[in-house]
């Protein structure tokens, strides 16, 4: 069984690898990730950006596989929040027909953060460089800001398996789906 993966970044590459050898159905697959077309290279600003970028992480991937998988981060509106935000990673997996949905737990980035992707544009790198929060331009393929902001007791693929495992909920019991 072939699985590809809507990215070459490794954290969201290895979590998958990590997750699916758990799964007895996946223990054995092929894991790969795969270089797809970005029409908009940015960071999600809301849910809809985030599970459509998912989504379309997923069906790329789909291509020459048995299933796709897109992972995406990105922002979504909560209220009561200090900035108005959380961040939340989108695991999509696409099976040639369904589409099978999973996010992670989500947490708050730091205002000045938010502010240089809702205002500015930035990419959440440039963001919390532009906030003097890390110098790693690539934060993201590393232990990402949840790595940052847990001073290492979380990183970005630890972070990224809890959404692949809430997706996989519909292949391990597609009869509740």
């Amino acid at each position: 069984m072939k699985i590809g993966v809507g990215s070459q970044n490794k954290t969201k590459v290895g979590a998958v690898e990590a997750v699916l050898k758990d799964y007895p159905q996946f223990r054995d697959a092929e894991v790969r990730g795969m270089d797809i077309h970005i029409e908009e290279f940015g960071h999600p600003r809301n849910i809809t950006e985030t599970v459509e970028g998912a989504i379309d992480r997923a069906k790329q991937a789909y291509i020459s596989n048995d299933y796709g998988v897109g992972i995406e981060g990105g922002l979504m509106a909560v209220p009561h929040t200090k900035s108005g935000h959380m961040e939340v990673a989108v695991c999509a997996i696409f099976d040639g027909t369904q589409i099978h949905l999973g996010l992670s737990p989500a947490f708050e980035w730091p205002k000045l953060a938010i502010e240089g992707i809702l205002e500015q544009g930035m990419d959440g790198s440039q963001a919390m460089i532009a906030a003097g929060l890390t110098m790693d331009e690539k934060i993201g393929a590393n232990a990402g800001v949840v790595g940052l902001l847990t001073d290492g007791r979380i990183d970005r693929a630890a972070y990224n398996a809890l959404a692949i495992q809430m997706a996989l909920t519909h292949l391990e019991h597609p009869e509740l789906f």
